[in-house]
């Protein structure tokens, strides 16, 4: 196997310490609006709103599944048996079982989670996209009362996946909050499908697997056979990206990430902040292996409702290592889950170690969903085109004077924005690296926390002047953001983040 070294300067040295308290969450740091809009570039004189859409991940939410937090809490326990905890290790045990039990029964007795459990948004998920329309309606107040007053549509489409569901129906809940003359206008459309389907019947009005769910395309639910069919290229690139996710290229990517002397060094630190010296080094010496194996059940206060989960075995500690980034997993999952878990996992993770792991994670990311290595091309974000396509064609109808959508709402996964912004090519987002140079933070400007935060969202605001003439202007995690370099030329001034739509169209184009 081939190996890889970090260059010197990179992460694992902890140069990067971050002055405003990061605490390390990176894909799973909850949101927050990168710029106030106060300080938003006016329109050019003439101009007025006349559209919006947006692209956004879901909300905070809870641990996707039954694994880590079970793994750990059996090496806990193995620990407890031999009597190898500390003082501080001792809390840890309670602490894992209060996040277990708030994930199962998480979302209950909250209206608009259909299915409590795993995987759901928590409250912090619900107010970030409370806010975030709360916001987007606070920008742009007169194109809402427009199109109430010309009843042209609110497009909403999600994923299809519950969280993204959700995150939906409280963004929508939000705006008609706002201004309820909004309701009539929303509008659910029917998903893109090959043309040979005969039934949609797996495709539920408002959903749209080929957009917004384009990384996990199955030949048994999404198969494009016709070369022709415009969906064909989507099906393509997501079952050769999906192909490379189970490459032994990218094992042989992260087994080096993992290999890094830093991580191991970090692992024995926090490991031995909680298990005696001699379990954390029998830990490493194979003596102990433990999987997300029992069965559990958690019932609501009320007594309604009970959760009851078998774990799968999949999920391994056979390391202190494993074990280490099981608990940063827990750390991060609990930094969403502020209101349902008590417990502080900022005391078993400290900041140094914490950015350790960070790094682990944007590593993997990086190579996994972000830009990743130069060779390959666009493997990582072909997949998306179609997604941009439909972003480009809702202007172009806009810029056509067809206004009968005010806005398009679509409500996924980092998954699906990460790819986004590489296809865009936006600054700090879509940069890759050659193959033979392993990311670091000295050499990438790739970070799971600006570009896939949770709620993390696009943003288009298109105007036009009555002439016939259509700006966009686009923000990022709500921060006026450019787009690629290359398209410096279809700005309206040198600084401006205004862009002339028609210039922009062509750019993307060529």
């Amino acid at each position: 196997m081939k190996t890889y070294r970090l260059a010197a300067g990179a992460a694992l040295s902890l140069l990067l310490l971050n002055a405003n308290g990061e605490q390390y969450y990176q894909s799973k740091t909850p949101y927050a609006p990168q710029q106030d809009m106060a300080s938003y570039e006016a329109a050019p004189p003439g101009y007025r709103p006349v559209y919006t859409q947006m692209l956004a991940r879901h909300g905070s939410r809870g641990l996707s599944s039954f694994k880590a937090d079970l793994a750990l809490y059996n090496l806990w326990l193995q620990a407890n048996k031999d009597g190898a905890l500390t003082p501080l290790g001792q809390q840890l045990g309670p602490d894992i079982v209060q996040l277990m039990k708030a994930n199962f029964l998480l979302g209950y007795g909250v209206a608009g989670i259909s299915k409590p459990g795993y995987g759901n948004e928590t409250m912090q998920g619900v107010a970030e996209h409370t806010q975030l329309a709360q916001r987007l309606y606070q920008r742009l107040p007169q194109l809402f009362s427009d199109a109430a007053a010309q009843s042209r549509q609110i497009v909403v489409l999600t994923s299809g996946k519950d969280r993204a569901v959700d995150s939906g129906y409280f963004f929508t809940r939000s705006l008609l909050a706002q201004q309820a003359s909004l309701a009539p206008l929303l509008a659910y459309p029917d998903s893109l499908a090959p043309r040979a389907e005969t039934s949609h019947d797996s495709r539920p009005r408002g959903t749209d697997r080929y957009l917004l769910y384009f990384h996990k395309l199955s030949a048994k639910q999404d198969r494009v056979a016709d070369t022709a069919d415009p969906l064909y290229p989507a099906y393509q690139a997501s079952l050769s990206y999906q192909a490379w996710l189970k490459s032994d290229a990218l094992r042989a990517r992260e087994a080096a990430i993992l290999a890094q002397p830093g991580l191991a060094a970090a692992s024995k630190t926090v490991l031995e902040r909680l298990f005696t010296p001699a379990f954390v080094a029998s830990l490493e010496q194979g003596r102990y292996r433990v999987a997300n194996t029992g069965t559990y059940s958690y019932t609501s206060a009320d007594g309604k409702f009970t959760n009851t989960l078998i774990g799968d075995g999949d999920t391994v500690i056979a390391s202190a290592t494993d074990a280490a980034l099981a608990l940063y997993e827990l750390y991060a999952a609990a930094a969403d889950m502020r209101q349902e878990v008590a417990a502080d996992f900022t005391r078993y993770v400290p900041p140094a170690q914490a950015q350790v792991f960070a790094f682990v994670d944007d590593a993997q990311s990086f190579y996994a969903k972000g830009p990743g290595i130069a060779e390959n091309g666009d493997l990582n974000y072909r997949m998306a085109d179609t997604l941009l396509g439909d972003f480009f064609s809702e202007v172009d109808a806009v810029a056509g004077g067809d206004l009968s959508h005010a806005a398009k709402l679509r409500f996924s996964h980092a998954e699906i924005v990460i790819p986004m912004a590489a296809i865009l090519g936006l600054p700090g987002m879509a940069v890759q690296l050659p193959r033979a140079t392993m990311y670091d933070y000295a050499n990438n400007p790739w970070r799971g926390a600006t570009v896939a935060p949770m709620a993390a969202n696009i943003q288009w605001d298109v105007y036009t002047d009555g002439k016939g003439n259509t700006l966009v202007r686009m923000l990022y995690n709500e921060k006026e953001t450019d787009f690629k370099p290359v398209c410096d030329s279809a700005r309206i001034a040198p600084a401006s983040h205004f862009y002339r739509y028609a210039q922009l169209k062509s750019c993307y184009q060529h």
